[in-house]
């Protein structure tokens, strides 16, 4: 791919949907195949996405990034519910003129995904739900508290919160959070806009209830789904992981050793192509 159909490189679009502006980057090869549209975690804006992992899959795909509402350059009022963003993330698609997707979700943007299929499964093809866990899973409704307590030994420390909250203490997984960091600085050009205070509390609000929520019955969920995590997730604690892939039918688990929430960034090499690959099947 040329300079500017890189993650690095990409122009930030706007499309409008549901009463907002939605604020998008769109790279990869148009190639007639399903589109790839990734729906991002905690207080994430365009440019907290791996490019390793975005132009991986753009490789081979046409790819879709995009701001929730009220979040990085997109306008809004923030949503508080999970299921409101699920209505976003469908009125972005729709917006788009997209018929069918493939949903790839990184912790929120993974319970995000889950109800985009519930809620239109016909929109949906295939589902890669990493470092996620279902509706009522354990430890959901305390991201708040891991997420706070990391901002604030981050703050001590000088560093970023994402080194504490998505790799382990490991010297390999503290070394891999450096290299990750670096790789978010790559773009230096028309970068997103942070995520306001504001935002940020409404996810919390999200996460919040959505690990309160009762169960839901992923048995419906029939697509083929990729679960992927680290072995030891201290945000969304890796037990989520295995208990998505007993409940939907038509799933594989992939677990990385020696990671954390980030697991699937610290093994970009490896998840790329298992990526591909599943999307390819």
């Amino acid at each position: 791919m040329a300079q500017g159909s890189t993650w690095v490189g990409v122009p930030t679009q706007s499309v409008s949907a549901a009463g907002a502006d939605f604020s998008y980057r769109e790279l990869g090869q148009h190639n007639g195949a399903t589109p790839v549209v990734l729906l991002g975690h905690l207080a994430a804006v365009l440019d907290n996405w791996d490019p390793r992992v975005v132009d991986g899959l753009a490789a081979k795909h046409h790819v879709v990034v995009l701001d929730n509402r009220g979040v990085g350059a997109s306008t809004g009022t923030p949503a508080n519910t999970i299921e409101q963003m699920a209505d976003d993330a469908i009125a972005f698609i729709k917006a788009k003129g997209f018929k069918q997707v493939d949903l790839f979700g990184f912790s929120m943007g993974g319970m995000i995904s889950q109800e985009v299929a519930l809620k239109e499964p016909e929109l949906v093809r295939k589902l890669i739900l990493a470092g996620t866990g279902p509706a009522g899973g354990p430890g959901i409704s305390t991201v708040a508290g891991v997420a706070n307590y990391d901002l604030l030994r981050a703050t001590f420390t000088g560093q970023d919160p994402k080194q504490y909250l998505f790799f382990t203490r490991t010297p390999n997984g503290i070394d891999a959070g450096k290299v990750f960091l670096k790789r978010l600085q790559e773009r230096t050009e028309n970068r997103d806009k942070e995520i306001s205070i504001s935002a940020y509390v409404a996810q919390l609000q999200a996460l919040s209830a959505w690990g309160k929520k009762r169960p839901a019955d992923l048995s419906v969920i029939k697509q083929p789904v990729l679960v992927a995590n680290g072995d030891d997730d201290r945000m969304v604690p890796t037990s989520n992981s295995y208990d998505l892939a007993k409940r939907l039918p038509n799933s594989q688990l992939v677990i990385y050793p020696n990671a954390g929430h980030g697991g699937v960034f610290q093994y970009h090499e490896d998840f790329v192509p298992k990526a591909l690959a599943f999307l390819a099947q």
